[in-house]
């Protein structure tokens, strides 16, 4: 009976964070769109494709020349929306499968105490993952997606203008190690192709 208290506290401090980190990612995208696209002193830029896909939303000067956002600039957003999504929901079934486990009665307390150690391990990917991808559109970025595994670092950064300069890989790549205590070797920063 004990374990199972535990194992419910965990599990909901868990679903706690989870729903912490969606709040906190709804609000920061919200406050952009108030703030007219502005994150710190950078402005985001227009970039055309043939591909509407993978456009990037309007800077903050075209924003205010149209009141609502271009189908572009809408399919750009959401591959990053999907791309979230997708990885929330890996997220959600790798858990449950964890949760299973630890409710699992035949499962020896060494097993139990190792899902629990890989149950705080996605929860901290998932706070570290939405701290990257705060910081980097902090930095400017119109959006950003990571990807943390146990040995390395992946992230998607919609394309500026002139694409990513070596400062611009700098800057992310600063970021990541500095969120996730991994080398530089260890980090792919993928830029979304216009």
């Amino acid at each position: 009976m004990n374990v199972w208290k535990r194992n419910a506290v965990v599990a909901a401090v868990v679903l706690f964070v989870c729903g912490a980190v969606y709040l906190n990612w709804s609000y920061q995208r919200e406050s952009a769109e108030e703030a007219g696209k502005t994150l710190g002193e950078a402005e985001l830029v227009s970039v055309q494709s043939a591909d509407p896909l993978l456009q990037a939303s309007p800077a903050p000067s075209e924003a205010a020349q149209s009141p609502s956002p271009s189908p572009a600039a809408q399919n750009t957003s959401g591959y990053f929306d999907t791309a979230r999504l997708n990885r929330q929901q890996a997220r959600d079934s790798a858990l449950a499968i964890l949760q299973d486990t630890v409710a699992d009665q035949n499962a020896t307390e060494t097993l139990r105490a190792e899902t629990g150690e890989a149950i705080q391990t996605l929860a901290d990917y998932t706070v570290s993952e939405a701290q990257i991808e705060n910081l980097v559109t902090a930095k400017g970025y119109a959006d950003c997606v990571a990807f943390i595994s146990d040995d390395s670092v992946s992230v998607v950064v919609s394309s500026t203008e002139t694409g990513l300069t070596d400062a611009d890989v700098a800057k992310i790549t600063e970021i990541v190690t500095d969120e996730t205590g991994l080398e530089a070797s260890q980090i792919k920063i993928i830029e979304a192709q216009p």
